[in-house]
């Protein structure tokens, strides 16, 4: 029935906006340039640069704890890590260019983590992080299992970095990790300083061009890396109502899943609106673009639509458990209506959005949804 109400809901909107938006007029007086521009100069590049600072960061925090296991240093590295892990919710919009190349999204998030092959890494001491088969034991879910998952206290995790038979492995590992998150981070910046911004702004290409691979990379990111596996994965939304607690985001700190996913939430609707990276001032972007066309739907502006759908979406979130773990074990209706919250505005970005700015999307959708 779930499914089905959506389906009546793509059908019943992409009616009324086709009659009430603006998508039939000519966007290209639309300064697209400027609007690439901004994506670059205050958004894209000063969001990497943040989340390179916060990874140098962390590899600082690790060498400390690293040198000296105790609970002080322990405490440091992971809010450390918290804070560098809020970050990455705001670049994983921008799959683009060299992030693509060195598969930053699934380097970096591939969640739940693969905790037997972890354990084996260590053990063997052979590994290659760069390997694809690699992807479910790296990035943050892997740190969220070393920092928090080898015990069920703070005592007991320090023992794997201290008394442990293997604990330089542990360490190694450790370091392994933060280091691979940093090398691709390195990259990406280098890229954007070093000719691709150029590129990125100058590719006015219809069908390949920046903006419209901005925008499927917006869209798909709402999608596919915060609606479905920040709620609807785990509460069962594609499993027949089969829940999986054990399939949030960072499970093992297990208290973090609802700020990872209004951070997420928010790096959506900032980029939306065009604002500078970490402030509040708006720019050119794609509300300024639905706007400009003047795309509406019932009488509203589809841009004003969208963000009050945001909102919706955020007040939603904002009475779940702090952990989803024991949201969904508890009363997972609530985990279901943000779910729906979500979706409602995939719909209104997908179908709506991407129609009124004539643009198309080119990514797969798989999920049977």
């Amino acid at each position: 029935m779930r499914k089905l109400f959506f389906v009546i809901s793509i059908l019943v909107i992409v009616t009324a906006c086709s009659s009430e938006s603006g998508s039939e007029n000519n966007n290209a007086n639309y300064n697209k340039e400027a609007m690439l521009t901004n994506w670059a100069d205050n958004i894209i590049i000063p969001a990497f640069t943040d989340y390179q600072a916060n990874l140098a960061l962390l590899g600082t925090s690790a060498n400390t704890f690293t040198s000296n296991p105790n609970a002080n240093n322990l405490d440091n590295l992971r809010s450390t890590y918290v804070e560098t892990y809020k970050t990455y919710q705001h670049i994983g919009i921008f799959d683009i260019g060299k992030a693509t190349d060195l598969h930053l999204l699934e380097s970096a998030n591939t969640y739940p983590t693969d905790t037997e092959n972890i354990e084996f890494n260590i053990t063997d001491g052979e590994y290659n992080l760069n390997s694809q088969a690699q992807f479910s034991s790296q990035g943050f879910p892997a740190l969220d299992y070393m920092l928090y998952g080898l015990g069920n206290d703070d005592e007991t995790v320090l023992t794997y970095y201290s008394s442990n038979i293997n604990a330089d492995g542990y360490k190694q590992y450790l370091t392994d990790l933060i280091a691979k998150l940093k090398e691709v981070a390195d990259a990406i910046v280098n890229d954007w300083n070093t000719g691709y911004r150029a590129a990125f702004i100058n590719n006015s290409n219809a069908v390949t061009g920046s903006l419209n691979q901005m925008a499927n990379n917006f869209v798909k990111n709402f999608e596919k890396d915060v609606r479905a596996p920040k709620v609807g994965i785990p509460s069962g939304m594609f499993s027949n109502g089969t829940l999986f607690p054990d399939k949030v985001e960072a499970y093992y700190q297990n208290n973090l899943s609802k700020t990872l996913l209004i951070e997420a939430v928010n790096a959506s609707k900032d980029f939306f609106n065009g604002r500078t990276y970490g402030t509040t001032t708006g720019g050119s972007g794609l509300k300024e673009f639905l706007d400009a066309v003047g795309a509406q739907a019932s009488g509203e502006n589809l841009s004003t639509i969208i963000n009050n759908q945001y909102n919706t979406i955020i007040s939603s979130t904002n009475e779940l458990d702090n952990s989803f773990s024991e949201q969904i074990t508890n009363d997972n209706s609530k985990m279901l209506a943000t779910y729906d919250a979500l979706q409602q505005n995939v719909v209104y970005l997908k179908v709506d959005m991407i129609s009124a700015l004539s643009l198309t999307i080119d990514y797969v959708d798989g999920d049977g949804d």
